[in-house]
């Protein structure tokens, strides 16, 4: 399962259903994209270290950019921004997962369900 961003900050801002999941499903995957969304999020240090401690502790694969990632990417891009403001984290993330050929988990379900190929699991923090 490759993890989005939204759930990973779900967990962070104390969501019970998001940590009850992270918790009962480690060894998921996450796109450096979604790493270093997150990392633009932290407000100091050591929010940083915890955070990398958690991903550690689940331990979390972190998928890194290829040639194949950044190819589908640029077509979800050409394709889908005109008409569905697709936005580039989006698309690489979306990519990474149809490349892999794993299930993207995420909260923003909308923003992914009209890429080519993606098998999304819908997140909702409310349930």
């Amino acid at each position: 399962m490759l993890i989005d961003t939204d759930v990973i900050i779900w967990y962070l801002l104390g969501n019970a259903k998001a940590r009850d999941y992270l918790h009962t499903h480690p060894h998921f995957s996450l796109s450096v994209i979604s790493y270093m969304e997150l990392v633009q999020g932290m407000r100091n240090k050591r929010e940083l270290q915890l955070l990398r401690r958690a991903l550690k502790n689940w331990r979390a694969e972190i998928i890194y950019l290829n040639e194949e990632i950044s190819s589908k990417a640029m077509f979800y891009v050409e394709q889908r921004y005109l008409s569905h403001a697709v936005t580039l984290a989006d698309a690489l993330i979306g990519a990474t997962s149809v490349a892999y050929g794993r299930p993207l988990l995420t909260g923003n379900y909308k923003h992914y369900r009209i890429l080519k190929g993606i098998d999304v699991t819908q997140f909702d923090p409310r349930e």
